[in-house]
């Protein structure tokens, strides 16, 4: 069986996140990611661990290929020209004007190969007053609203994971693959673009259709009181979380463990609005409850009643996990200078055309011969 993408490739102008976990997704689906890196030290984040490999860089760049170009000298950039010629994608994350001075922009690479789909990444846009600012994980978080809804406002927190980031990444890759959807129809490529701001905006529909409805400004907590979401810990301190959502059968079998089935019909938390208005007398009940015990009696007793339940694992305790384990969701590769590297594998699974990690991430320059070879075996022919 062929992979979704097996004949297709991609020239990734990109370093740290956003760009190269588009790659990473995309070289997953089969595609060929040929990562063009400078000739000093490659992407920043090589220089997060040792021996060329960081676990940073390893997590967002698997299944790629490494080759070094000096973008700013003849050589180096007519080599990237020549491999454009025959691209199918590129994917760039610099600041905006970037690759057009480098003669790799948008309008250069078109008019040497019309099919070619240009993915560009910015912080805030490729226009508009912010474009020229840099753009990193949290300020996305911050000004695209997405951190006013996961810290508290009071007392802010920034977050343990890059995810307008890794967020930015996925939207990049919806949008090539649309973008090669749309060329098996017309036959041209085009430019796709996307931005840190835009793609953490975008996230938050939810949030925003709520907001433009009731005219009120979500926080953190609008959401876990009208979904009616809660976190508890128990006699050790471990947390856990119940999402109650509509049916009303949650919401009682909620009150039948906690000991309190009269609350099923007391006014104050008769309806789901008025749960909403009570969330913090609710929460404080169930609260002194819930610290009596320890929590996987708690949890028992919920999966028993079909309440949505879940401890609030750690990593390592999700990745420890019996139904994790079951999805098979780790994998180990032979790296040539760390040896065993351990990586999660994606998350989608296809009937016919399999995913497939099959490279670990590439040292700096690790294929400059192999394909700067092919370059030539195509000026010879």
């Amino acid at each position: 069986m062929t992979a979704a993408l097996d004949d297709i490739t991609i020239l990734e102008f990109a370093s740290y996140v956003s760009g190269p976990y588009a790659g990473m997704l995309l070289g997953d689906l089969g595609a060929e990611i040929i990562k063009i890196e400078d000739n000093k030290s490659g992407d920043s984040f090589r220089g997060w661990g040792a021996a060329d490999y960081s676990a940073t860089f390893g997590s967002v760049n698997r299944n790629k290929k490494s080759i070094i170009l000096d973008l700013k000298s003849e050589e180096g950039r007519a080599a990237a020209l020549a491999l454009a010629e025959t691209a199918d994608v590129v994917i760039e994350n610099f600041r905006p004007g970037a690759m057009d001075r480098l003669g790799l922009g948008y309008d250069a690479l078109a008019a040497i190969n019309p099919r070619l789909i240009y993915c560009s990444i910015t912080g805030f846009g490729r226009t508009g007053p912010y474009a020229d600012r840099p753009g990193y994980d949290t300020v996305g978080q911050a000004m695209g609203g997405l951190l006013s809804v996961l810290t508290d406002l009071e007392k802010p927190q920034p977050m343990g994971i890059s995810l307008s980031d890794h967020l930015t990444g996925i939207m990049a890759t919806y949008g090539i693959l649309g973008a090669l959807m749309a060329r098996t129809k017309t036959g041209k490529g085009q430019r796709v673009e996307t931005s840190l701001l835009s793609s953490t905006l975008a996230f938050l529909g939810e949030n925003a259709a709520r907001y433009f409805e009731e005219g009120n400004v979500p926080a953190r907590k609008t959401r876990t009181e009208t979904a009616q979401v809660y976190a508890f810990v128990d006699s050790e301190e471990k947390p856990f979380v119940v999402h109650l959502s509509s049916p009303p059968k949650f919401w009682k079998g909620l009150c039948d463990v906690a000991g309190h089935p009269e609350w099923v019909e007391d006014e104050r938390f008769k309806d789901k609005a008025a749960r909403r208005k009570s969330y913090d007398i609710l929460h404080a009940g169930f609260q002194d409850i819930f610290k009596a015990k320890p929590r996987d009696h708690w949890l028992d007793a919920l999966r028993k009643a079909d309440v949505p339940s879940a401890p609030i694992y750690t990593l390592d305790e999700a990745l420890a996990d019996p139904q994790v384990q079951h999805l098979d969701m780790v994998t180990e590769l032979d790296h040539p200078k760390v040896g065993k590297v351990k990586l999660l594998t994606g998350a989608v699974k296809f009937s016919d055309t399999p995913v497939e990690i099959k490279t670990p991430a590439p040292m700096h320059g690790q294929h400059t011969a192999e394909i700067l070879a092919r370059l030539k075996n195509r000026e010879t022919k």
